[in-house]
């Protein structure tokens, strides 16, 4: 199952070539980029670990780049993503965010369900990854 969270997430991944050039469009329009990384990709998990400091000042793209190999090192067996913020209103909102790096194999979601009163019935995903202990999720 592939995870589709995010821009480009329906297309093929990205290569070097073309996350330099989103990530360029970005510094272009004084977005702060960041890198983050998560082994549980649920949806409602907004809150991935981040790598480093967020990028506020870059104006080449080569720096992300650099941030985002070393990334890779450390954690290319989980998902990492890229996501820019706008900050020009006075408060950071998110312009775009996507994924660059992903597991070699994705495990996908269980859908659980769940009988209620009456005839209601519940449903919930959960992440078969989160079976495991993180760290352990992939590889």
């Amino acid at each position: 199952m592939r995870i589709t969270q995010g821009c480009y997430s329906f297309l093929p991944d990205l290569t070097d070539d073309e996350i330099r050039t989103q990530v360029q469009y970005c510094l272009d329009r004084g977005y702060g980029v960041n890198i983050e990384f998560t082994d549980d990709p649920h949806p409602r998990n907004t809150y991935w670990e981040l790598w480093g400091l967020p990028m506020f000042d870059l104006k080449d793209a080569a720096g992300v780049l650099a941030e985002l190999t070393s990334c890779r090192k450390a954690y290319g067996d989980r998902y990492i993503r890229i996501s820019a913020f706008d900050s020009s209103h006075g408060w950071e909102s998110v312009k775009i965010s996507f994924i660059v790096n992903r597991p070699a194999e994705e495990n996908g979601f269980a859908l659980e369900r769940q009988e209620m009163e009456g005839r209601r019935i519940r449903y919930t995903t959960k992440a078969y990854s989160a079976q495991l202990p993180e760290g352990q999720r992939y590889g």
